[in-house]
């Protein structure tokens, strides 16, 4: 069962990047909320994405009882986009026996030596497990491409390679989500100051930030060519509006609880337990 198979559900074609379809990364409202509790009010949000906590807990527990699906998530932004705060958001919902969060940087001398997916094979979730990419393979046709680091020659058959790949990952048992946190210049802006004048969050910032900063629109196009090529019915985008932290926590365990619900998983008999008593 695909990720789209398991999102026939009213609504979440809200940020679902349909795939063949026309898309068009500007027209999307980075603060708005469509679909959010009482046309966007923060307290039923942040109370419905308590309760979505809860749900995914339960559903983390089938997933590890039953062996038979992995879960890897996605997560791709500009800089300052809310990776993190999302990642803390799943996280909530999730038994961190059985989930992985992996970042995805510069790649070293070692993994620069091997393919472009050599270092992603081996941080997969294994079944019955959840991972989490805080960026991703996504980032060889991104800021490989957006820095000029190598020529088009080079990423543009990347697009194709990912499909194929997260094609196979998908028919070996692996759901994919991918969510790409939407967020305005301005946004940015604020997000990147805060961390410039609070001496507690001058660890995050880094002076390449800026240097990205100033290539938003060739940014941006990066996203719309990854946004439109690679969202398929086994690997599907969606974007989510992130200027709001608290929408874009609500959207995200949405979406993740609405694909695991999709799996109707239940807990495995274990009829060898039926009236065992323990002495």
């Amino acid at each position: 069962m695909s990720a789209v198979t398991a999102l026939n559900v009213k609504g979440l074609d809200t940020w679902l990047v349909q795939s063949g379809e026309r898309f068009l990364l500007r027209t999307i409202n980075s603060n708005g909320t469509p679909g959010a509790p009482n046309n966007g009010d923060r307290s039923k949000t942040e109370s419905a994405t308590k309760d979505l906590k809860l749900k995914l807990l339960d559903q983390h527990a089938l997933l590890q009882s039953n062996h038979a699906k992995s879960v890897l998530i996605v997560l791709q932004a500009m800089d300052a986009g809310g990776k993190d705060g999302c990642v803390k958001a799943l996280y909530g919902g999730l038994n961190p026996s059985g989930a992985e969060v992996v970042s995805f940087g510069v790649p070293s001398e070692e993994e620069r030596q091997h393919d472009v997916l050599w270092r992603i094979h081996k941080k997969l979730p294994a079944l019955g497990r959840v991972g989490i990419f805080n960026r991703s393979h996504y980032e060889d046709v991104l800021a490989v491409r957006v820095r000029n680091i190598a020529p088009p020659a080079i990423w543009r058959p990347r697009f194709e390679f990912f499909n194929a790949f997260e094609q196979e990952l998908s028919a070996s048992g692996t759901i994919i989500i991918k969510f790409m946190l939407h967020i305005s210049l301005d946004e940015q802006r604020a997000r990147l100051q805060s961390r410039i004048d609070r001496p507690e969050k001058h660890w995050k910032f880094r002076m390449g930030d800026l240097e990205d900063r100033a290539l938003w629109k060739e940014y941006q196009a990066a996203y719309q060519d990854v946004l439109t090529k690679t969202s398929t019915a086994h690997a599907p985008w969606f974007v989510v509006p992130a200027d709001k932290k608290w929408y874009r926590d609500f959207a995200i365990l949405t979406v993740v609880t609405t694909v695991l619900e999709g799996l109707k998983m239940t807990f495995p008999k274990q009829p060898e337990l039926q009236g065992l008593v323990i002495d």
